[in-house]
């Protein structure tokens, strides 16, 4: 069956970066090579490093990583010959000065996070990507709170400030399929910059609700090695291609390079398996952040609480990217609620 879809699709690989989230940030230097050397190969568009809460989020709230953020870009631009290396930035984490660092270490694009209603904060830092000639994409995270109008009018921000692209970004892996494709299309006919797409398996969704903001016309779409990733993981970079493969949609991208290193490099890493299982599913049937999964899980096993509980309060509290410490405070709640 033949597609009508005639653009190359622009792949970002988010491996090194969301993949944090599921190694607790701990990605040896050598293993970001492994892994960077693999997609290289592959003729993956962008390559993304980073923390997995973005540049500067080492902390007590979002957890330390293994190595500096300068040594593990340095390390994966030294071997990127034709693939662009990214990072990510979150407004009130990273700050210009950790954008400066990046680009000195030798990015191509930065993408610029903010919760879905927040664009407004992503301001000086889009302008100043601009300024510095980076491929500027601004993020638009937990897509799914908000109507697609109230959507549509913060992505016209970002772009207004000078981004490339601006993504639907389904933090939580809560979007429905037709949801998926009413906030791509709405972007895509609102927007003059690039539109692009970032998902979470969460519903098991990952690789359809990417296919499907394709067709809704999406020009990039994000992915990763295994689907290695916050929570059940993000679209798993080599299922995509394969059925983009089959679709005549066009990537550009080699299949066997990936399945490679996802089969004996990413998935041997994972202390706990990135998959769609019961807690992981729970993220997106609560719409709660994806990386609150293994904080979850600890808080639940030190208080005595069912994790599904917590999940489940967090999403009927609106908790986003950020306040990871609301983790504590509802396990806290939960446990006393049950003591009555």
């Amino acid at each position: 069956m033949s597609y009508e879809i005639h653009k190359k699709i622009i792949v970002n690989d988010c491996t090194l970066r969301d993949g944090m989230h599921a190694l607790a940030h701990q990605y040896t230097v050598d293993q970001m090579v492994a892994v960077a050397q693999k997609l290289e190969q592959a003729g993956v568009d962008i390559v993304e490093v980073s923390h997995g809460d973005g540049l500067n989020g080492n902390s007590f709230n979002y957890g330390f990583s293994a190595h500096t953020e300068l040594e593990y870009l340095q390390a994966v631009r030294a071997v990127l010959k034709n693939t662009r290396l990214a990072a990510l930035l979150l407004p009130g984490i990273g700050t210009i000065a950790d954008m400066e660092m990046a680009r000195e270490a030798g990015i191509d694009t930065i993408r610029i996070a903010t919760h879905c209603t927040e664009a407004d904060v992503a301001r000086q830092h889009i302008e100043r990507a601009r300024h510095m000639e980076l491929d500027t994409v601004g993020f638009l995270m937990m897509a799914h709170m908000i109507p697609t109008a109230e959507l549509v009018v913060q992505a016209k921000k970002m772009q207004s400030y000078g981004a490339h692209c601006v993504y639907v970004t389904d933090s939580a892996g809560a979007l429905l399929m037709a949801e998926t494709h009413e906030r791509v299309d709405a972007l895509r006919q609102a927007l003059d910059c690039q539109v692009g797409f970032h998902n979470h398996n969460n519903l098991g969704l990952g690789v359809a609700n990417t296919i499907i903001a394709i067709e809704a016309g999406a020009d990039r779409v994000d992915a990763s090695l295994a689907g290695m990733g916050a929570g059940a993981g993000n679209c798993a970079l080599e299922a995509l291609i394969a059925v983009t493969n089959r679709m005549n949609i066009r990537t550009d991208i080699a299949l066997y390079p990936l399945l490679d290193a996802a089969d004996q490099i990413v998935r041997p890493l994972q202390i706990r398996p990135v998959q769609t299982d019961g807690n992981a599913l729970m993220l997106g049937y609560a719409g709660v952040y994806s990386s609150f999964l293994l904080h979850t899980e600890r808080a639940a096993l030190q208080h005595g609480v069912d994790p599904r509980d917590i999940l489940i309060e967090l999403g009927r509290r609106k908790m986003i990217g950020g306040q990871e410490d609301m983790i504590v405070d509802v396990a806290l709640d939960l446990l006393e609620k049950n003591r009555q």
